[in-house]
């Protein structure tokens, strides 16, 4: 004991210098400890807003709750998105209008074709040929933009109108 007595009187200089430097990194790394506990607390306090008297636990299980219920919901509509989908796909979507007079002693172009397609192209063409005597209306079946039955110039005009005119793709 008494060695290390003389060598601290004999070395007070250095001794006080290294206490001093030691005292100085204690101080710079509890400043740092304090600035980063600061900085966690903020961050638990942000995180546990609103949950007074209730643990992490507690708050988590709300949290996952909360999520499986929002989890849920989001399946609902997507689900509801689908069948609104599949529905418009088969709703009219694409219509092409084509007037014509079909005879020279009628004024005007009074007849008519009209195409209303899926999204697929499918659906009818209608047509309605006036005269002044009488008139006569027709449908037809389209089915991918063609129809098995003949069509008139005018229909096909219409159909061609109807595809050209997308709506919905």
């Amino acid at each position: 004991m008494e060695e290390i007595l003389s060598f601290i009187k004999t070395n007070n200089n250095i001794v006080t210098l290294a206490a001093v430097c030691i005292s100085g990194i204690a101080l710079v790394l509890w400043l740092f400890n304090s600035w980063r506990t600061s900085r966690l607390l903020k961050k638990y306090k942000a995180m546990v807003q609103g949950m007074e008297g209730k643990d992490l636990e507690t708050m988590l299980t709300a949290h996952l709750d909360a999520v499986n219920k929002a989890l849920g919901k989001t399946r609902e509509v997507e689900s509801a998105y689908k069948a609104v989908r599949k529905m418009a796909e088969r709703s009219i979507q694409h219509v092409g209008v084509v007037r014509f007079n079909a005879f020279s002693d009628t004024g005007s172009d009074l007849s008519f074709s009209v195409a209303l397609l899926d999204h697929n192209g499918d659906g009818l063409v209608l047509s309605s040929i006036f005269s002044r005597n009488e008139s006569h209306a027709y449908a037809k079946p389209v089915s991918k933009g063609v129809s098995s039955y003949h069509l008139s110039g005018e229909e096909e005009a219409a159909i061609r109108k109807a595809l050209e005119n997308e709506i919905i793709r």
